[in-house]
């Protein structure tokens, strides 16, 4: 198993109770691709350096994974189904 980073960042008027929900669908698809994640964290609304699908800034969610690298792609390609995540980055660490 890998470590990885992965930055989501949301829309600017995402509601706390949607953040809660995208964190949730994360860790099952973690889970479901048989890793785990080891830490969450809220970094809160951050202005952006340029504009992303028309928003000036965004909310920004963080993630300490566990998977194999196969697992990463598969998360790769469920992030990119949310309708929610505006960017990712999924980084080995």
């Amino acid at each position: 198993m890998r470590k990885y980073e992965l930055t989501i960042v949301l829309g600017e008027k995402t509601t706390a109770a949607k953040k809660k929900a995208v964190a949730e669908k994360v860790k099952k698809a973690v889970e479901s691709l048989k890793g785990k994640v080891t830490k969450t964290e809220d970094w809160g609304k951050k202005e952006l350096a340029y504009k992303l699908q028309g928003f000036e800034s965004g909310n920004f969610l963080f993630f300490l994974l566990e998977l194999n690298p196969e697992g990463a792609k598969g998360i790769d390609s469920r992030l990119k189904m949310e309708e929610e995540i505006i960017r990712y980055l999924i980084v080995r660490k």
